[in-house]
């Protein structure tokens, strides 16, 4: 599933790409989007990330809302040939958008836009102090919470895990167990992860690819996740997965503590 770092990476490559430009039409080829309506005309204001979802602002005061879920993709074409696995197109002049997704659960939406301010995600106002207030005392685990998009928005399974083997954390650790200096270590370490995994144009394991087709170069940076049997490059211990909240978990059980 596409998490921060992708989406981000999208919303930058859609930034350059459509912004001030119109929409010459839309078309939609699944019955499941079947309720959106036509953008033909529109002007593309802006192009914003929340979490995991993308926003593309229009002239009217609407937005497009997509959020690509398991399998989806954006991606643009010079020319009209509809990609296997299309279910959604945008024309512009100078070429196409097609939304690309396999197993059918990306979403794609038309409302009204919202200025709600920032989003309770590492790279918006979301302050460390403002977390520990209300959820500092919890009894769940901190992977557990870290994945949770109702806590803080953006981040998933791949970087859940790379981030806790950064900062030394166990994953199942309990949330009201973790010290001040923990905590800091996890905020300190998630910016780092993000902001790389960014760079890199996000982590190609399976489906991920960005806005031109091509796969992200994170995956050669990750250092627990899918490194199951592999030496920590810490400790030299052993990598091992678990399941967690019925996800395979990643670490270094002598490393995070």
């Amino acid at each position: 599933m596409p998490e921060l770092p992708e989406v981000e990476t999208l919303c930058r490559q859609l930034k350059k790409k459509i912004c001030d430009k119109r929409i010459l039409n839309t078309e939609t080829f699944d019955s499941k989007l079947a309720e959106i309506k036509n953008m033909r005309g529109k002007r593309v204001v802006a192009v914003k990330r929340a979490g995991k979802t993308i926003a593309i602002d229009l002239d009217d005061g609407n937005s497009i809302v997509i959020h690509l879920r398991m399998t989806g993709r954006l991606l643009w074409q010079k020319i009209s040939t509809m990609p296997k696995y299309s279910r959604w197109k945008m024309a512009f002049a100078d070429g196409y958008i097609f939304l690309v997704d396999p197993r059918r659960f990306a979403t794609v939406r038309v409302v009204r836009r919202k200025e709600n301010g920032a989003d309770r995600e590492i790279f918006g106002d979301f302050e460390l102090t403002e977390l520990l207030k209300l959820h500092g005392g919890r009894k769940t685990k901190i992977k557990t919470l870290m994945m949770d998009q109702s806590v803080v928005k953006g981040i998933g399974n791949i970087y859940a895990c790379e981030i806790l083997y950064r900062a030394g954390i166990h994953p199942e650790r309990i949330v009201a167990t973790l010290t001040a200096a923990q905590w800091r270590k996890i905020f300190s370490q998630a910016k780092n992860v993000l902001k790389k995994a960014i760079a890199k144009r996000g982590t190609s394991i399976s489906d991920w690819r960005d806005l031109y087709g091509r796969k992200g170069e994170n995956q050669h940076q990750l250092k627990v996740y899918g490194q199951e049997g592999k030496k920590c490059a810490i400790c030299g211990g052993t990598i091992c997965r678990i399941k967690l909240s019925g996800r395979g978990t990643y670490l270094c059980p002598g490393c995070q503590k």
